[in-house]
């Protein structure tokens, strides 16, 4: 398999925790999102969407994070990280969507530079913008948590949920976001990063890593 990535992606890190808990070997591609890689011709054959990460595997190419989390899933169901019992199964999915859907968007690449580019804002209106959607999103998955995770997001093992939450948490503290309310979050998270599959997937340990 090869997964095209890039180090900051935080879209990209969720796979590569899924590639590491799953012990599946891979071949790095990297693709410079800030240098515009995503938007060249040969990259675009790959993924139209212009996007990381993509999976290739036997020659076919698959898109969009979760599902190619689901696909892995699928094909090597071992360990798991999604529970059998079909309500638990759409809980995990639901806490994926959550920061993929809610949190992640507001506060990715693209949306910063239209900030920045399109509509004049300065570094410190769009860092405002991103700590308050952090916060609004965070504390949601917070409420979602609290009471209800075991371990990890969802029970003693981590799944998919986990898979999205960390990432979120790295791009959270690259911004220096309050994470003090969060309690739940941040217990889960910690445990999360006590696994080595989790350390060997973060963006400072990617060979196109850069300060």
């Amino acid at each position: 398999m090869k997964l095209y990535t890039f180090f900051r992606s935080s879209a990209a890190f969720r796979v590569r925790i899924a590639l590491e808990l799953k012990g599946l070997a891979y071949e790095p591609a990297f693709v410079h999102l800030a240098k515009g890689e995503h938007r060249d011709l040969e990259y675009i054959a790959c993924n139209p969407q212009q996007l990381v990460p993509t999976l290739e595997d036997g020659g076919r190419l698959l898109t969009q994070s979760l599902a190619i989390i689901e696909y892995l899933e699928e094909t090597h169901p071992s360990p798991p990280l999604l529970p059998r019992v079909p309500f638990e199964r759409a809980r995990v999915r639901s806490l994926s969507l959550l920061v993929a859907c809610e949190i992640h968007p507001l506060n990715n690449l693209r949306t910063l530079t239209y900030l920045r580019k399109n509509l004049g804002q300065d570094e410190a209106q769009v860092s405002a913008w991103y700590r308050y959607w952090i916060a609004d999103g965070l504390a949601k998955l917070e409420a979602e948590l609290v009471g209800k995770a075991g371990r990890f997001s969802h029970g003693d093992t981590p799944t998919m949920a986990d898979c999205c939450l960390v990432p979120q948490i790295f791009n959270a503290k690259r911004y220096d976001c309050d994470l003090g309310p969060h309690r739940t979050v941040m217990r889960v998270f910690d445990e999360c990063m006590k696994l080595e599959a989790f350390e060997r997937a973060q963006p400072s340990r990617q060979p196109d890593a850069e300060p």
